[in-house]
Protein backbone atom coordinates (compact mmCIF):
# COMPACT_ATOMS: atom_id res chain seq x y z
CA UNK A 1 0.00 0.00 0.00
CA UNK A 2 1.33 3.43 -0.95
CA UNK A 3 2.50 5.59 1.94
CA UNK A 4 3.88 9.12 2.07
CA UNK A 5 5.59 8.98 5.43
CA UNK A 6 4.65 9.72 9.01
CA UNK A 7 2.49 12.78 9.59
CA UNK A 8 2.47 14.27 13.09
CA UNK A 9 -1.06 14.68 14.42
CA UNK A 10 -1.69 18.12 15.93
CA UNK A 11 -3.54 17.87 19.24
CA UNK A 12 -2.90 21.28 20.77
CA UNK A 13 -5.22 24.20 20.12
CA UNK A 14 -3.74 27.16 18.25
CA UNK A 15 -5.16 30.09 20.20
CA UNK A 16 -4.07 31.69 23.46
CA UNK A 17 -7.19 32.41 25.52
CA UNK A 18 -7.40 34.55 28.64
CA UNK A 19 -9.97 36.58 30.61
CA UNK A 20 -10.16 40.26 31.48
CA UNK A 21 -12.62 42.52 33.27
CA UNK A 22 -13.04 46.27 33.02
CA UNK A 23 -14.67 49.03 31.03
CA UNK A 24 -14.73 48.13 27.31
CA UNK A 25 -13.86 51.63 26.07
CA UNK A 26 -10.62 51.61 28.11
CA UNK A 27 -9.30 48.30 26.73
CA UNK A 28 -6.17 48.50 24.59
CA UNK A 29 -6.32 45.71 22.02
CA UNK A 30 -5.86 45.07 18.33
CA UNK A 31 -9.59 44.58 17.93
CA UNK A 32 -12.63 44.80 20.23
CA UNK A 33 -15.61 42.57 19.40
CA UNK A 34 -19.22 43.42 20.31
CA UNK A 35 -22.65 42.26 19.17
CA UNK A 36 -25.40 44.01 17.22
CA UNK A 37 -28.98 42.72 17.09
CA UNK A 38 -31.51 43.09 14.30
CA UNK A 39 -32.51 45.69 13.36
CA UNK A 40 -29.46 47.79 14.20
CA UNK A 41 -29.90 47.38 17.97
CA UNK A 42 -26.73 47.54 20.05
CA UNK A 43 -25.89 44.94 22.70
CA UNK A 44 -25.25 46.21 26.27
CA UNK A 45 -21.48 46.51 25.80
CA UNK A 46 -21.93 48.08 22.37
CA UNK A 47 -24.27 50.66 23.92
CA UNK A 48 -21.66 51.64 26.51
CA UNK A 49 -19.07 52.01 23.75
CA UNK A 50 -21.49 54.12 21.74
CA UNK A 51 -21.98 56.44 24.71
CA UNK A 52 -18.20 56.84 25.07
CA UNK A 53 -17.98 57.51 21.34
CA UNK A 54 -20.72 60.16 21.37
CA UNK A 55 -23.23 58.14 19.33
CA UNK A 56 -20.68 57.18 16.66
CA UNK A 57 -21.89 53.56 16.35
CA UNK A 58 -25.56 54.48 15.99
CA UNK A 59 -24.69 56.94 13.25
CA UNK A 60 -22.72 54.27 11.38
CA UNK A 61 -25.62 51.80 11.61
CA UNK A 62 -28.14 54.38 10.44
CA UNK A 63 -26.25 54.62 7.16
CA UNK A 64 -27.24 51.02 6.42
CA UNK A 65 -23.78 49.43 6.47
CA UNK A 66 -25.07 46.66 8.74
CA UNK A 67 -28.50 45.43 9.77
CA UNK A 68 -27.46 42.99 12.52
CA UNK A 69 -28.43 39.76 10.77
CA UNK A 70 -26.75 36.72 12.29
CA UNK A 71 -23.23 36.31 10.93
CA UNK A 72 -22.85 39.82 9.49
CA UNK A 73 -19.69 41.70 10.41
CA UNK A 74 -18.55 45.30 10.12
CA UNK A 75 -14.99 46.38 10.90
CA UNK A 76 -14.40 49.94 12.13
CA UNK A 77 -11.09 51.75 12.74
CA UNK A 78 -10.14 54.42 15.25
CA UNK A 79 -13.54 54.70 16.90
CA UNK A 80 -13.56 57.91 18.99
CA UNK A 81 -13.66 57.58 22.77
CA UNK A 82 -12.14 54.07 22.73
CA UNK A 83 -8.61 52.72 23.24
CA UNK A 84 -8.85 49.84 20.75
CA UNK A 85 -7.26 49.96 17.28
CA UNK A 86 -10.27 48.34 15.62
CA UNK A 87 -13.87 47.58 16.54
CA UNK A 88 -15.67 44.58 15.04
CA UNK A 89 -19.46 44.63 15.06
CA UNK A 90 -20.98 41.15 14.81
CA UNK A 91 -24.58 40.50 13.77
CA UNK A 92 -26.56 38.30 16.17
CA UNK A 93 -30.06 38.31 14.63
CA UNK A 94 -33.20 39.02 16.61
CA UNK A 95 -32.43 39.40 20.31
CA UNK A 96 -35.33 37.19 21.43
CA UNK A 97 -34.37 34.49 18.93
CA UNK A 98 -30.69 34.22 19.84
CA UNK A 99 -30.35 30.49 20.59
CA UNK A 100 -27.35 28.21 20.89
CA UNK A 101 -26.95 27.61 17.15
CA UNK A 102 -27.17 31.31 16.23
CA UNK A 103 -24.76 32.22 19.03
CA UNK A 104 -22.15 29.76 17.77
CA UNK A 105 -22.66 31.09 14.23
CA UNK A 106 -22.03 34.65 15.43
CA UNK A 107 -18.90 33.57 17.32
CA UNK A 108 -17.61 31.66 14.28
CA UNK A 109 -18.24 34.65 11.99
CA UNK A 110 -16.33 36.89 14.40
CA UNK A 111 -13.39 34.47 14.52
CA UNK A 112 -13.12 34.22 10.75
CA UNK A 113 -13.30 37.99 10.30
CA UNK A 114 -10.78 38.61 13.08
CA UNK A 115 -8.33 36.29 11.38
CA UNK A 116 -8.48 38.51 8.29
CA UNK A 117 -8.06 41.88 10.01
CA UNK A 118 -4.32 41.79 10.66
CA UNK A 119 -4.87 42.01 14.41
CA UNK A 120 -2.86 39.35 16.22
CA UNK A 121 -4.85 39.87 19.44
CA UNK A 122 -8.48 40.67 20.13
CA UNK A 123 -10.89 41.16 23.03
CA UNK A 124 -14.36 39.66 22.67
CA UNK A 125 -17.42 40.81 24.61
CA UNK A 126 -19.82 38.39 22.94
CA UNK A 127 -20.42 36.73 26.32
CA UNK A 128 -22.54 39.76 27.28
CA UNK A 129 -25.23 38.60 24.83
CA UNK A 130 -28.34 36.94 26.25
CA UNK A 131 -28.70 33.38 24.93
CA UNK A 132 -31.90 31.54 25.77
CA UNK A 133 -31.39 29.02 28.56
CA UNK A 134 -27.61 29.46 28.82
CA UNK A 135 -25.40 30.90 31.56
CA UNK A 136 -22.11 32.79 31.47
CA UNK A 137 -20.00 29.63 31.75
CA UNK A 138 -21.65 28.11 28.69
CA UNK A 139 -21.28 31.28 26.60
CA UNK A 140 -17.61 31.68 27.45
CA UNK A 141 -16.83 28.02 26.77
CA UNK A 142 -18.62 28.18 23.44
CA UNK A 143 -16.53 31.17 22.38
CA UNK A 144 -13.43 29.03 22.89
CA UNK A 145 -14.82 25.95 21.14
CA UNK A 146 -16.50 27.75 18.25
CA UNK A 147 -13.47 29.96 17.62
CA UNK A 148 -11.12 27.00 17.44
CA UNK A 149 -13.53 25.12 15.18
CA UNK A 150 -13.92 28.11 12.84
CA UNK A 151 -10.16 28.62 12.47
CA UNK A 152 -9.29 24.95 12.00
CA UNK A 153 -7.40 24.17 8.80
CA UNK A 154 -6.13 20.78 7.62
CA UNK A 155 -3.09 21.53 5.48
CA UNK A 156 -0.40 19.07 6.57
CA UNK A 157 -0.42 17.30 3.21
CA UNK A 158 -0.24 20.42 1.03
CA UNK A 159 3.15 21.38 -0.38
CA UNK A 160 2.16 25.06 -0.26
CA UNK A 161 0.12 26.15 2.71
CA UNK A 162 -2.26 29.09 2.71
CA UNK A 163 -0.59 31.93 4.58
CA UNK A 164 -2.34 34.64 6.57
CA UNK A 165 -0.24 37.77 6.97
CA UNK A 166 -0.91 38.21 10.67
CA UNK A 167 -3.21 35.48 11.97
CA UNK A 168 -5.11 35.89 15.20
CA UNK A 169 -3.03 34.41 18.02
CA UNK A 170 -4.59 35.68 21.24
CA UNK A 171 -8.24 36.08 22.16
CA UNK A 172 -9.19 37.62 25.49
CA UNK A 173 -12.71 37.02 26.81
CA UNK A 174 -14.08 40.21 28.27
CA UNK A 175 -16.40 40.21 31.29
CA UNK A 176 -17.90 43.40 32.70
CA UNK A 177 -18.25 41.96 36.22
CA UNK A 178 -15.12 40.82 38.09
CA UNK A 179 -17.23 38.12 39.75
CA UNK A 180 -17.34 36.32 36.40
CA UNK A 181 -13.55 36.04 36.15
CA UNK A 182 -13.34 32.72 37.97
CA UNK A 183 -16.22 31.35 35.88
CA UNK A 184 -14.41 32.45 32.74
CA UNK A 185 -11.17 30.72 33.69
CA UNK A 186 -13.00 27.43 34.32
CA UNK A 187 -14.87 27.81 31.04
CA UNK A 188 -11.62 28.43 29.14
CA UNK A 189 -10.04 25.31 30.67
CA UNK A 190 -12.97 23.14 29.60
CA UNK A 191 -13.30 24.80 26.21
CA UNK A 192 -9.65 24.37 25.33
CA UNK A 193 -9.67 20.71 26.38
CA UNK A 194 -12.76 19.95 24.31
CA UNK A 195 -11.40 21.96 21.37
CA UNK A 196 -8.15 19.98 21.54
CA UNK A 197 -10.11 16.72 21.54
CA UNK A 198 -12.19 17.85 18.58
CA UNK A 199 -9.03 18.88 16.74
CA UNK A 200 -7.48 15.45 17.27
CA UNK A 201 -10.63 13.72 16.03
CA UNK A 202 -10.74 15.96 12.95
CA UNK A 203 -7.05 15.43 12.21
CA UNK A 204 -7.39 11.65 12.36
CA UNK A 205 -10.58 11.67 10.31
CA UNK A 206 -9.09 13.87 7.60
CA UNK A 207 -5.96 11.79 7.13
CA UNK A 208 -6.13 9.41 4.14
CA UNK A 209 -6.31 5.66 4.50
CA UNK A 210 -2.71 5.14 3.39
CA UNK A 211 -1.55 7.12 6.43
CA UNK A 212 -4.19 6.60 9.10
CA UNK A 213 -4.04 2.82 9.27
CA UNK A 214 -4.94 0.60 12.24
CA UNK A 215 -1.25 0.69 13.20
CA UNK A 216 -1.29 4.51 13.09
CA UNK A 217 -4.34 4.64 15.38
CA UNK A 218 -2.52 2.38 17.82
CA UNK A 219 0.46 4.73 17.77
CA UNK A 220 -1.84 7.69 18.52
CA UNK A 221 -3.22 5.89 21.57
CA UNK A 222 0.33 5.28 22.78
CA UNK A 223 1.12 8.98 22.35
CA UNK A 224 -1.89 9.97 24.44
CA UNK A 225 -0.74 7.58 27.16
CA UNK A 226 2.49 9.62 27.41
CA UNK A 227 0.64 12.86 28.21
CA UNK A 228 1.75 14.74 31.32
CA UNK A 229 -0.31 14.67 34.50
CA UNK A 230 -0.66 12.84 37.80
CA UNK A 231 -3.49 10.75 36.43
CA UNK A 232 -1.98 8.54 33.75
CA UNK A 233 -3.35 6.47 30.91
CA UNK A 234 -2.18 3.08 29.66
CA UNK A 235 -2.34 1.99 26.03
CA UNK A 236 -2.48 -1.63 24.87
CA UNK A 237 -2.52 -2.74 21.22
CA UNK A 238 -3.45 -6.32 20.38
CA UNK A 239 -2.36 -7.86 17.07
CA UNK A 240 -3.99 -10.50 14.88
CA UNK A 241 -2.47 -13.41 16.81
CA UNK A 242 -3.73 -11.98 20.10
CA UNK A 243 -7.24 -11.68 18.68
CA UNK A 244 -7.09 -15.19 17.26
CA UNK A 245 -6.27 -16.54 20.74
CA UNK A 246 -9.21 -14.63 22.18
CA UNK A 247 -11.58 -15.92 19.50
CA UNK A 248 -12.56 -12.60 17.87
CA UNK A 249 -13.95 -14.30 14.78
CA UNK A 250 -16.20 -11.43 13.70
CA UNK A 251 -13.54 -8.71 13.79
CA UNK A 252 -10.96 -10.94 12.12
CA UNK A 253 -13.43 -11.90 9.39
CA UNK A 254 -13.60 -8.27 8.28
CA UNK A 255 -9.83 -7.92 8.49
CA UNK A 256 -8.96 -11.02 6.47
CA UNK A 257 -9.37 -9.26 3.12
CA UNK A 258 -6.84 -6.53 3.86
CA UNK A 259 -3.05 -6.40 3.73
CA UNK A 260 -3.12 -3.96 6.66
CA UNK A 261 -2.84 -5.81 9.99
CA UNK A 262 -5.86 -5.28 12.28
CA UNK A 263 -5.48 -3.90 15.80
CA UNK A 264 -7.57 -3.92 18.95
CA UNK A 265 -6.59 -0.75 20.79
CA UNK A 266 -7.37 0.03 24.42
CA UNK A 267 -6.57 3.24 26.29
CA UNK A 268 -7.25 3.07 30.04
CA UNK A 269 -7.41 6.33 32.00
CA UNK A 270 -7.40 5.92 35.78
CA UNK A 271 -8.69 9.24 37.10
CA UNK A 272 -11.13 7.97 39.70
CA UNK A 273 -10.76 5.63 42.63
CA UNK A 274 -9.23 2.24 42.00
CA UNK A 275 -12.47 0.35 42.61
CA UNK A 276 -14.72 2.69 40.61
CA UNK A 277 -16.25 1.03 37.57
CA UNK A 278 -15.23 2.79 34.35
CA UNK A 279 -17.16 4.30 31.50
CA UNK A 280 -16.08 2.38 28.39
CA UNK A 281 -16.15 4.12 25.01
CA UNK A 282 -16.03 1.78 22.01
CA UNK A 283 -15.21 3.40 18.67
CA UNK A 284 -15.58 1.87 15.22
CA UNK A 285 -12.20 2.06 13.51
CA UNK A 286 -12.65 0.99 9.89
CA UNK A 287 -9.77 2.98 8.45
CA UNK A 288 -11.06 2.48 4.92
CA UNK A 289 -14.30 0.83 3.87
CA UNK A 290 -14.68 -0.37 0.29
CA UNK A 291 -17.67 -2.48 1.30
CA UNK A 292 -15.63 -5.63 0.71
CA UNK A 293 -17.13 -8.14 -1.75
CA UNK A 294 -20.40 -6.17 -1.46
CA UNK A 295 -18.49 -3.35 -3.12
CA UNK A 296 -19.67 0.24 -2.69
CA UNK A 297 -20.28 2.48 -5.73
CA UNK A 298 -17.20 4.40 -6.85
CA UNK A 299 -18.77 7.85 -6.42
CA UNK A 300 -17.64 9.45 -3.15
CA UNK A 301 -15.86 6.27 -2.05
CA UNK A 302 -12.92 8.48 -1.01
CA UNK A 303 -15.11 9.59 1.90
CA UNK A 304 -14.91 6.10 3.34
CA UNK A 305 -11.66 7.16 4.99
CA UNK A 306 -14.07 8.80 7.48
CA UNK A 307 -15.38 5.37 8.54
CA UNK A 308 -12.99 5.48 11.50
CA UNK A 309 -14.48 8.67 12.95
CA UNK A 310 -15.98 6.69 15.83
CA UNK A 311 -12.47 5.63 16.80
CA UNK A 312 -11.24 9.19 16.32
CA UNK A 313 -13.95 10.52 18.65
CA UNK A 314 -12.92 8.05 21.37
CA UNK A 315 -9.31 9.22 21.17
CA UNK A 316 -10.43 12.85 21.04
CA UNK A 317 -12.63 12.45 24.11
CA UNK A 318 -9.86 10.76 26.05
CA UNK A 319 -7.46 13.53 25.00
CA UNK A 320 -9.88 16.05 26.55
CA UNK A 321 -10.30 13.95 29.70
CA UNK A 322 -6.54 13.52 30.15
CA UNK A 323 -5.95 17.24 29.60
CA UNK A 324 -8.53 18.17 32.26
CA UNK A 325 -7.35 15.34 34.54
CA UNK A 326 -10.97 14.46 35.31
CA UNK A 327 -11.52 12.34 38.45
CA UNK A 328 -13.24 9.48 36.62
CA UNK A 329 -12.18 6.15 35.15
CA UNK A 330 -12.57 5.94 31.37
CA UNK A 331 -11.53 3.19 28.97
CA UNK A 332 -11.39 3.53 25.20
CA UNK A 333 -11.69 0.38 23.08
CA UNK A 334 -11.06 0.63 19.34
CA UNK A 335 -11.36 -2.30 16.92
CA UNK A 336 -9.41 -1.15 13.87
CA UNK A 337 -9.16 -2.65 10.39
CA UNK A 338 -9.67 -1.98 6.69
CA UNK A 339 -12.57 -3.59 4.82
CA UNK A 340 -11.19 -4.64 1.44
CA UNK A 341 -12.17 -7.01 -1.40
CA UNK A 342 -9.64 -9.73 -2.17
CA UNK A 343 -9.34 -13.45 -2.68
CA UNK A 344 -9.18 -13.81 1.11
CA UNK A 345 -12.12 -11.53 1.89
CA UNK A 346 -15.30 -12.76 3.55
CA UNK A 347 -18.20 -13.51 1.18
CA UNK A 348 -21.96 -13.12 1.49
CA UNK A 349 -23.24 -16.32 3.04
CA UNK A 350 -20.14 -16.94 5.18
CA UNK A 351 -20.76 -17.74 8.85
CA UNK A 352 -18.39 -16.63 11.60
CA UNK A 353 -18.24 -17.14 15.36
CA UNK A 354 -17.97 -14.00 17.48
CA UNK A 355 -16.04 -13.60 20.73
CA UNK A 356 -19.33 -14.08 22.58
CA UNK A 357 -19.75 -17.52 20.99
CA UNK A 358 -22.77 -16.42 18.94
CA UNK A 359 -22.66 -17.23 15.23
CA UNK A 360 -23.34 -14.67 12.51
CA UNK A 361 -24.37 -15.20 8.89
CA UNK A 362 -22.81 -12.45 6.80
CA UNK A 363 -25.38 -11.48 4.17
CA UNK A 364 -23.67 -8.21 3.27
CA UNK A 365 -19.96 -7.56 3.74
CA UNK A 366 -20.62 -3.80 3.75
CA UNK A 367 -22.32 -4.21 7.12
CA UNK A 368 -18.87 -4.71 8.62
CA UNK A 369 -18.94 -2.10 11.38
CA UNK A 370 -21.30 -4.10 13.55
CA UNK A 371 -19.06 -7.15 13.08
CA UNK A 372 -15.98 -5.48 14.52
CA UNK A 373 -18.03 -3.71 17.19
CA UNK A 374 -19.73 -6.83 18.49
CA UNK A 375 -16.38 -8.41 19.42
CA UNK A 376 -15.19 -5.14 20.98
CA UNK A 377 -18.42 -4.87 23.00
CA UNK A 378 -17.89 -8.38 24.33
CA UNK A 379 -14.26 -7.53 25.09
CA UNK A 380 -15.48 -4.52 27.10
CA UNK A 381 -16.96 -6.91 29.70
CA UNK A 382 -13.48 -7.55 31.15
CA UNK A 383 -13.33 -3.98 32.43
CA UNK A 384 -16.47 -4.55 34.55
CA UNK A 385 -17.94 -1.32 33.19
CA UNK A 386 -20.48 0.93 34.79
CA UNK A 387 -21.56 2.08 31.33
CA UNK A 388 -20.58 1.30 27.73
CA UNK A 389 -21.14 3.70 24.85
CA UNK A 390 -20.24 2.74 21.30
CA UNK A 391 -19.74 5.36 18.60
CA UNK A 392 -19.87 4.43 14.94
CA UNK A 393 -20.47 5.69 11.42
CA UNK A 394 -22.74 2.70 11.12
CA UNK A 395 -25.67 3.18 8.74
CA UNK A 396 -26.65 5.30 5.76
CA UNK A 397 -30.19 4.87 7.07
CA UNK A 398 -29.33 7.22 9.93
CA UNK A 399 -28.49 9.96 7.42
CA UNK A 400 -31.85 9.41 5.72
CA UNK A 401 -33.66 9.61 9.07
CA UNK A 402 -31.82 12.50 10.77
CA UNK A 403 -29.70 14.18 8.12
CA UNK A 404 -26.49 15.87 9.24
CA UNK A 405 -27.88 17.61 12.32
CA UNK A 406 -28.21 14.94 15.01
CA UNK A 407 -26.57 11.63 15.83
CA UNK A 408 -28.84 8.63 16.26
CA UNK A 409 -29.09 7.33 19.82
CA UNK A 410 -30.33 3.92 20.96
CA UNK A 411 -29.91 2.42 24.41
CA UNK A 412 -30.95 -0.44 26.68
CA UNK A 413 -31.07 1.94 29.66
CA UNK A 414 -33.53 4.89 29.65
CA UNK A 415 -31.60 6.96 32.21
CA UNK A 416 -28.39 6.64 30.17
CA UNK A 417 -30.19 7.75 27.02
CA UNK A 418 -31.63 10.74 28.91
CA UNK A 419 -28.20 11.76 30.22
CA UNK A 420 -26.64 11.58 26.76
CA UNK A 421 -29.46 13.61 25.22
CA UNK A 422 -29.04 16.26 27.92
CA UNK A 423 -25.27 16.33 27.41
CA UNK A 424 -25.77 16.79 23.68
CA UNK A 425 -28.08 19.75 24.24
CA UNK A 426 -25.64 21.36 26.69
CA UNK A 427 -22.69 20.85 24.34
CA UNK A 428 -24.52 21.94 21.15
CA UNK A 429 -23.76 18.47 19.80
CA UNK A 430 -27.20 16.93 19.70
CA UNK A 431 -28.48 13.38 19.39
CA UNK A 432 -31.99 12.03 18.81
CA UNK A 433 -33.30 8.82 20.34
CA UNK A 434 -34.74 6.02 18.21
CA UNK A 435 -36.63 2.99 19.59
CA UNK A 436 -34.86 -0.25 20.45
CA UNK A 437 -37.92 -2.49 20.60
CA UNK A 438 -37.86 -6.26 20.49
CA UNK A 439 -40.31 -6.02 17.58
CA UNK A 440 -37.37 -5.34 15.27
CA UNK A 441 -35.21 -8.27 16.40
CA UNK A 442 -36.92 -10.82 14.13
CA UNK A 443 -35.55 -9.00 11.09
CA UNK A 444 -32.14 -10.45 12.02
CA UNK A 445 -33.34 -14.08 11.94
CA UNK A 446 -31.16 -16.51 9.97
CA UNK A 447 -31.89 -20.05 8.81
CA UNK A 448 -28.23 -21.01 9.18
CA UNK A 449 -26.75 -19.11 12.15
CA UNK A 450 -27.78 -17.44 15.41
CA UNK A 451 -28.35 -14.19 13.52
CA UNK A 452 -27.78 -12.39 10.23
CA UNK A 453 -25.69 -9.24 10.06
CA UNK A 454 -28.40 -7.21 8.29
CA UNK A 455 -32.15 -6.90 8.74
CA UNK A 456 -33.32 -5.64 5.37
CA UNK A 457 -34.16 -2.15 4.10
CA UNK A 458 -36.67 -1.21 6.79
CA UNK A 459 -35.43 0.54 9.96
CA UNK A 460 -31.77 0.00 9.07
CA UNK A 461 -30.39 2.10 11.93
CA UNK A 462 -32.59 0.34 14.47
CA UNK A 463 -31.84 -3.20 13.29
CA UNK A 464 -28.11 -2.41 13.35
CA UNK A 465 -28.49 -1.40 17.00
CA UNK A 466 -30.61 -4.49 17.64
CA UNK A 467 -27.69 -6.56 16.36
CA UNK A 468 -25.30 -4.83 18.75
CA UNK A 469 -27.73 -5.15 21.66
CA UNK A 470 -27.30 -8.92 21.53
CA UNK A 471 -23.72 -8.40 22.75
CA UNK A 472 -24.47 -5.87 25.50
CA UNK A 473 -26.83 -7.66 27.86
CA UNK A 474 -24.38 -7.63 30.78
CA UNK A 475 -24.16 -3.86 31.22
CA UNK A 476 -25.85 -0.52 30.59
CA UNK A 477 -25.19 0.41 26.98
CA UNK A 478 -25.87 3.16 24.45
CA UNK A 479 -25.13 3.34 20.74
CA UNK A 480 -24.41 6.57 18.86
CA UNK A 481 -24.76 6.32 15.09
CA UNK A 482 -22.72 9.27 13.79
CA UNK A 483 -22.92 8.51 10.06
CA UNK A 484 -24.63 11.84 9.40
CA UNK A 485 -22.59 14.09 11.69
CA UNK A 486 -19.01 12.78 11.56
CA UNK A 487 -18.03 14.65 8.41
CA UNK A 488 -19.24 17.30 5.98
CA UNK A 489 -19.45 17.15 2.20
CA UNK A 490 -19.11 19.82 -0.45
CA UNK A 491 -16.94 22.94 -0.05
CA UNK A 492 -16.52 22.33 3.69
CA UNK A 493 -15.62 18.68 3.16
CA UNK A 494 -13.87 17.20 6.16
CA UNK A 495 -14.27 15.63 9.57
CA UNK A 496 -16.26 17.53 12.20
CA UNK A 497 -14.88 16.00 15.41
CA UNK A 498 -18.37 15.12 16.60
CA UNK A 499 -19.43 13.72 19.02
CA UNK A 500 -16.39 14.64 21.17
CA UNK A 501 -18.27 17.59 22.75
CA UNK A 502 -21.27 15.41 23.63
CA UNK A 503 -19.16 12.62 25.13
CA UNK A 504 -16.93 14.99 27.09
CA UNK A 505 -19.96 16.84 28.44
CA UNK A 506 -21.48 13.52 29.53
CA UNK A 507 -18.31 12.71 31.48
CA UNK A 508 -18.19 16.22 32.98
CA UNK A 509 -21.80 15.78 34.11
CA UNK A 510 -20.93 12.47 35.76
CA UNK A 511 -18.05 14.08 37.62
CA UNK A 512 -20.34 16.91 38.76
CA UNK A 513 -22.85 14.40 40.17
CA UNK A 514 -20.29 12.86 42.51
Amino acid sequence: MARIGAIPTRVETTMDFSVKSGSPEKQRTGCLVVGVYESRRLSPVARSLDQAAGGYLKNILKRGDMDGKCGQTLLLHDVPGTACQRLLLVGCGQERELDTAKYRSAVAAAAQRLNETGASDALSYLADLHVKGQDMHWKLRQIVEATEAALYVFDQLKSEKDKIRRPLRKLTLGVTDKKDTQTAEAAITEGQAIAAGVRLARELGNLPGNICTPTYLGDQARELAKAKGKRKAKATVLDRKDMEKLGMGALLAVAQGSEEPPKLITLEYQGGKKGDKPVVLVGKGVTFDTGGISLKPGAAMDEMKFDMCGAASVLGTLAAVIRMQLPINVVGVIPATDNMPSGKAIKPGDIVTSLSGQTIEILNTDAEGRLILCDALTYAERFEPDTVIDIATLTGACIVALGSHAAGLLSNQPSLAHDLLQAGEAASDRAWQLPLWDDYQSQLDSNFADMANIGGREAGTITAACFLSRFTKKYHWAHLDIAGVAWKQGKEKGATGRPVPLLTQYLLDRVAEK
